[in-house]
């Protein structure tokens, strides 16, 4: 196979392993499935996409993505940050320009967990007088 540059991302539950091949189309290939067939939702593919759109290169790569686990916006989310990793792989001098973007930092939030006596993490059962 061809050289590749390779990043991974990971948003609360959502872990994507994301290869860029220089000099492509691009393609964007997710689970074996094609982008826009994967992630449906109207302007998921352009965040997704984010970090090729700032340096101006969104047909230099051809893109491959596994991603796993979470939900629709957790993996793109993963998704977002594999490519921009992976794209410091390719120039690291990119890092300033996307560090900027904010795409380069992990978003940290997760679900907070249940606590006893209460409904959900803080939704306390309704109070009742009598």
């Amino acid at each position: 196979m061809t050289q590749y540059y390779e990043g991974i991302g990971r948003r609360k539950e959502a872990s994507a392993r994301v290869r860029l091949y220089p000099g492509g189309t691009g393609r964007i290939t997710i689970n074996d499935k094609d982008g826009p067939e994967f992630m449906p939702r109207a302007g998921d593919m352009e965040i997704l996409l984010q970090p090729l759109t700032l340096i101006g290169q969104e047909r230099n790569y051809d893109i491959s993505v596994h991603v796993n686990g979470g939900g629709v916006s957790g993996q793109r989310d993963a998704i977002r940050l594999g490519i921009a990793r992976a794209l410091l792989l390719v120039d690291p001098e990119l890092k300033s320009q996307l560090r900027g973007a904010e795409l380069l930092t992990r978003d940290a939030r997760v679900k907070e967990r249940k606590k006893p006596g209460l409904k959900r993490a803080r939704k306390a059962p309704t109070y009742t007088k009598r």
